[in-house]
């Protein structure tokens, strides 16, 4: 298996770091070359892909490709990966055998609480989430055209070992801010990438929820880890009188309860199925502030 991404940031590198067999071979693109040995440590592949062009190295990596991975965000020119590589993808992957597409629960939008599912209707309201629908709308004309399967992974709020609720306890920055009713789901960095090498695996296609068993108010997570640390949980904050950034008051402006039934339908089995079970997992192992704390693949295939 040879495998690509577009964008190793922290999930796809979580992804690269779990290969569950010795002979995947796995490159990936940064924007900077300062981060080549974070991707070196891990055995990836680094290359330059900066959203303006494709060098030659990529186009030949691409050649080999079996299994494709797009983890970078659109902007209001559309897909910089279509957009820049989309002519390579048609004409010159003639082994590509599956395409898998980050995205995030976010192309839902505003359901009241509501529980949704891949069927429902995508409502997105920020310019991030609309941008989004047009990517996945791009990639599915894409991959129906050359004839390859797609699995589009929409996510939910994505922590993990050097970002999760410790940290933000650690560093001062935890904040239970309250607003009554509003629930979010959650998936932990490792099952992120178990559903990647799942979906990618059997080479499945379709539009697949990564998301937690357990939609829940924000500030109990907050709390929860206190509790796990042996400390007091920062004071309520009323989300009215709230000071946050346009962007994180958006976040508040969503509230759905987002269901994975067809994930384990299609065969896969959570490793952390609430924020109580990765929460406690990280804090036993102590491996919660990341790369720092301990060995970075050990972290992500032992949880």
């Amino acid at each position: 298996m040879k495998v690509f991404i577009f964008g190793a940031g922290y999930s796809a590198r979580a992804f690269a770091a779990s290969a569950p067999e010795s002979d995947v071979d796995i490159a990936g693109t940064t924007r900077s070359r300062e981060k080549f040995g974070a991707l070196e440590r891990i055995d990836v592949t680094p290359m330059l892909f900066d959203g303006r062009s494709i060098g030659p190295e990529i186009g030949a990596a691409l050649a080999e490709t079996t299994h494709l991975v797009m983890s970078i965000a659109p902007d209001e020119r559309g897909d910089p990966v279509l957009n820049r590589a989309g002519p390579l993808i048609a004409e010159n992957m003639p082994r590509l055998r599956w395409i898998g597409y980050l995205s995030t629960v976010g192309v839902y939008g505003d359901h009241g609480g509501e529980w949704v599912d891949e069927a429902s209707e995508c409502r997105p309201i920020s310019s991030r989430s609309v941008m989004r629908v047009r990517a996945e709308n791009a990639w599915l004309a894409r991959a129906t055209e050359i004839g390859v399967p797609l699995a589009i992974l929409r996510l939910s709020s994505i922590y993990g070992p050097g970002r999760n609720a410790f940290v933000n306890r650690a560093n001062g920055t935890a904040k239970r801010l309250v607003k009554p009713g509003q629930v979010f789901n959650r998936i932990f960095v490792a099952d992120i990438a178990g559903a990647l090498w799942h979906l990618g695996r059997n080479e499945q296609n379709g539009i697949f929820n990564v998301t937690d068993d357990l939609p829940a108010p924000p500030q109990d997570v907050v709390a929860y880890a206190a509790k796990l640390m042996g400390v007091s949980p920062p004071p309520e904050i009323p989300f009215e009188s709230a000071q946050l950034s346009p962007m994180a008051r958006s976040f508040y402006g969503e509230n759905k309860r987002v269901s994975n039934k067809r994930l384990k339908q299609a065969g896969y089995a959570f490793r952390f199925a609430d924020y109580r079970i990765a929460l406690a997992s990280m804090w036993r192992e102590q491996n919660w502030q990341g790369e720092g704390s301990g060995d970075a693949r050990s972290a992500m295939k032992d949880g």
